[in-house]
């Protein structure tokens, strides 16, 4: 009887965490979007192109640093698996450099730094 117990005790336990897990209720909340990593990745190279394209018509520092943050912020959406994030962590680190320098203002060499970093992105795609 004392087995029978645990057994059902047991299981009771398990059925209750498995009906109020929090990965199994996890979802996008409203006015959230979620993005899969591919168009992510699209993103974020949209974004580093408009940047490039930015620099080369002259544009001010600020109006690149903002063109370069919104990038860095959907790269946040790449998170296929462990390879992928570490790669895009070494991606983020050339496009963190190129928004440092637009920041300071200093668009000498940022064109550099973006060419590394959409490729660094391009790069991503297969390992999805």
């Amino acid at each position: 009887m004392k087995t029978l117990k645990t057994i059902v005790l047991s299981s009771l336990i398990a059925m209750a965490m498995g009906a109020f897990s929090t990965a199994v209720l996890a979802e996008a909340g409203e006015g959230r979007v979620s993005y899969s990593p591919a168009d992510a990745i699209d993103l974020v190279i949209g974004k580093i192109k408009e940047a490039q394209a930015a620099v080369a018509s002259g544009a001010k520092g600020d109006d690149v640093y903002k063109i370069i943050k919104q990038g860095m912020d959907y790269s946040k959406e790449v998170n296929a698996n462990d390879v992928v994030d570490r790669e895009r962590s070494r991606a983020n680190e050339i496009l963190k450099k190129a928004r440092t320098m637009a920041k300071n203002n200093s668009m000498q060499g940022i064109e550099e730094h973006l060419t590394k970093a959409a490729k660094a992105f391009e790069d991503l795609k297969p390992l999805i």
